[in-house]
């Protein structure tokens, strides 16, 4: 038999035992998701409100919370530290002077949604809706998008207008 040959018939034969290994049995690890174990998870929120939570909060008591949980990183006065700016100057309509609550994010809920995911850093989903809504409040008044004495909950929130909202492309609009 030629050495062609040879390796050949070697390459079918691995071939053959590789496609039997994958189609054997699994070895039954884990468990299947229900529907509980997923509604933990499913926190979406939409840019109309569908789905914020029960509560509300103030910018002075997203204040004294951003003081506490969120300056190690963003900075005093939320300048910027080892993580982004998050304050910046005034509302502008445009992404002169970087990407800032203000000037970037199209939706004050996407704001709410993006803090209840994913902050602070070191121990995401570990605030409560209460802080949540207060951070954001915080967060908008700061960046002059609301007024100091805003209530953020799940009427007024949606209502509020980001200065740059109309300057995004929608990639999908059919599912706003």
């Amino acid at each position: 038999m030629s050495m062609r040959k040879l390796a050949l018939a070697a390459g079918m034969a691995a071939l053959a035992l590789s496609v039997g290994a994958a189609l054997a049995e699994s070895p039954h690890l884990g468990k299947p998701i229900t529907q509980a174990d997923l509604a933990e998870w499913d926190i979406n929120i939409l840019p109309d409100g569908t789905n914020l939570p029960p509560g509300s909060g103030k910018a002075a008591d997203g204040a004294k919370i951003f003081a506490e949980k969120c300056v190690a990183c963003h900075g005093e006065g939320g300048k910027g530290g080892i993580a982004a700016r998050v304050i910046g100057g005034p509302p502008k309509a445009t992404l002169d002077g970087g990407k800032t609550i203000a000037n970037y994010w199209p939706y004050a809920t996407t704001v709410f949604d993006f803090i209840r995911r994913s902050m602070p850093w070191t121990q995401p989903r570990s605030l409560t809706d209460q802080e949540v809504y207060a951070l954001t409040a915080y967060l908008l008044a700061a960046n002059k998008v609301i007024g100091e004495d805003d209530e953020m909950n799940a009427a007024t929130l949606p209502k509020v207008k980001m200065p740059n909202r109309d300057n995004f492309v929608i990639r999908f609009p059919d599912r706003i």
